[in-house]
């Protein structure tokens, strides 16, 4: 179940959904039954810090640029705009002009953009980059458009590449985490979405030294703010 009703809002998570059985990152789960005085069951967790959908924030690319526990907790909310990509060649680039005709006249300082594509692909495997894989590529004039907008944290679903070459992945990196930019890879059920414009959260574990970590992202539609 990815979508809720409360009143006359709707909630939808757009995160992936992470089971230890199948997931190939690292994620071991290990229940044990606590014996205190008060006998109950508890969790260790083994995780890697990009697992499943994760927010990834500026301390991942730079020792001195912030981690979780740094950022403020409005860097992880604010106003979402979903937008898909659809007159893009497979494989090209999200270049300045094609943001400038999705979301010029829309984005404002300090929203949330997430863009995906027709070409959806899994992230993250053996056929990454193979010739059937063809989601279309940030670079460092995808990222120069997100901090000329003062955009807060870019989003994406399974149809954009994150992962295609150094030479496109890091510019793109560097250039928005150095503003505080943060990244939300990779998004699930953007297709239940029903508005362009919402309300979204994604708020990271407050742990100090934290450069990612799993998300439960979601958006809320029909608030009158956003």
């Amino acid at each position: 179940m990815s979508t809720y009703s409360m009143g006359k809002l709707r909630v939808i998570d757009l995160s992936k959904h992470i089971d230890p059985a199948t997931e190939n990152r690292r994620c071991h789960l290990s229940r044990f039954l606590n014996t205190g005085r008060v006998p109950d069951y508890q969790t260790d967790m083994d995780l890697m810090s990009h697992l499943g959908t994760h927010c990834e924030c500026p301390y991942h690319h730079d020792n001195d640029w912030p981690d979780a526990l740094s950022l403020p907790l409005t860097s992880f909310m604010g106003r979402g705009l979903y937008r898909m990509i659809e007159d893009v060649e497979p494989n090209g680039y999200i270049t300045a002009n094609v943001l400038d005709a999705l979301l010029n006249d829309t984005v404002q300082a300090g929203d949330v953009v997430i863009l995906d594509s027709p070409y959806h692909f899994p992230p993250f495997t053996e056929k990454t980059n193979s010739p059937e894989d063809k989601r279309l590529f940030v670079n460092g004039e995808t990222a120069r458009w997100m901090v000329e907008h003062q955009v807060k944290c870019v989003g994406f679903g399974y149809g954009v590449s994150i992962e295609n070459s150094n030479e496109d992945v890091r510019p793109f990196h560097d250039i928005c985490m150095k503003e505080n930019i943060t990244f939300l890879e990779v998004m699930e059920n953007l297709d239940a979405l029903r508005s362009s414009t919402f309300f979204i959260s994604f708020v990271p574990l407050p742990i100090k030294g934290l450069d990612s970590c799993p998300v439960r992202v979601y958006a809320i539609e029909g608030l009158q703010e956003f």
